[in-house]
């Protein structure tokens, strides 16, 4: 059995943990951490040759599925190899997610749909496929939202929606769960240095200079690691809700400011002057997602590039 620092027994020791988006970025270091505190990792992403070298690196009783998480047939071959090999599934972190580029007149309404359908949808598909699981296991599901689900600024408005019906989705089935002994969290990071997010604001430097000027803590860029621990202390206390970094449970608190008619004025002063900027940027760019996310079905210049783990950015 795994011991946490102090030579407590993690609650993890001998669970299974299903990891969605898992091959690279905040997947790959929640399963790291969770496998570090005796976990045993079902490890499910797009990326085959990246999460059986992960698998192999967590060493003996971790096992992998290359499966899409808005294919309900691949995720539920996902979740029965996963009950077959390792006995049942005790949590899931339905982590996959990627960011589009666009604003409504400027980009690509299929990037704006496919990133609905993987960030709120594929948590959807995830959770029907291992409901059943996590009920035989009385068991805990954490939903990956964002911090974006409270506040979006122009240029994220797929993104934003999406998370926002993560989060109302948790919260719903939360209550639909209670009685089967199932637990259910939402995590709501701010901005993650993970690859999307480099990429996103390298792609789009107007986009960059309006987050910067967001208030604290909105404009923080947290580490992965600092994320991924946050989410596995999530499974661990079964938590109903995780913000990353915590401050952001501020912002929260003070939504219903953020949807105002105070907000608006403060932003359509910057609004107009970056949006223009923005989508000038985004015409340049030519493609819907960053050079870093290939998604089948997707066309552009990453388009023959293996999926970087379809694995959630973060948002703001």
């Amino acid at each position: 059995m795994r011991q946490q620092r102090g030579g407590t027994a993690s609650p993890l020791a001998g669970r299974v943990v299903l990891v969605t988006g898992a091959a690279r970025g905040i997947g790959e270091h929640t399963a790291r951490i969770a496998a570090a505190r005796g976990a045993r990792l079902s490890l499910v992403g797009l990326e085959p040759e990246r999460l059986a070298a992960l698998a192999a690196d967590l060493g003996p009783g971790h096992v992998w599925f290359a499966a899409d998480v808005t294919d309900q047939a691949s995720l539920r071959a996902a979740v029965d190899g996963t009950v077959s090999t390792l006995g049942g599934i005790d949590a899931v972190v339905a982590n996959a997610g990627v960011a589009n580029r666009g604003t409504l007149a400027v980009g690509d309404v299929e990037a704006m749909v496919r990133t609905v359908e993987v960030n709120l949808v594929g948590v959807m598909r995830t959770a029907a496929a291992t409901v059943d699981a996590l009920i035989a296991r009385r068991g805990y599901l954490l939903l990956v939202s964002s911090a974006a689900a409270f506040a979006a600024p122009p240029g994220m408005a797929a993104y934003c929606a999406s998370k926002a019906g993560v989060e109302q989705f948790g919260t719903s089935i939360r209550l639909e769960l209670a009685h089967h002994g199932v637990g259910v969290g939402t995590a709501h990071p701010s901005w993650i240095d993970t690859d999307l997010v480099r990429d996103a604001r390298s792609d789009l430097p107007a986009a960059a200079g309006m987050l910067a000027k967001l208030p604290w803590p909105m404009r923080r860029t947290t580490s992965v690691r600092e994320c991924a621990e946050a989410f596995v202390r999530a499974v661990e206390r079964r938590q109903r809700r995780v913000y990353v970094p915590r401050a952001v449970g501020l912002v929260q608190a003070g939504r219903a400011v953020l949807v105002s008619p105070l907000a608006d004025l403060v932003m359509a002063r910057p609004a107009r002057r970056a949006v223009p900027e923005l989508e000038e940027q985004i015409r340049a760019l030519g493609r819907g997602f960053g050079a870093t996310t290939a998604l089948p079905g997707v066309a552009g210049p990453a388009g023959d590039r293996p999926d970087p783990a379809v694995d959630d950015p973060g948002g703001g």
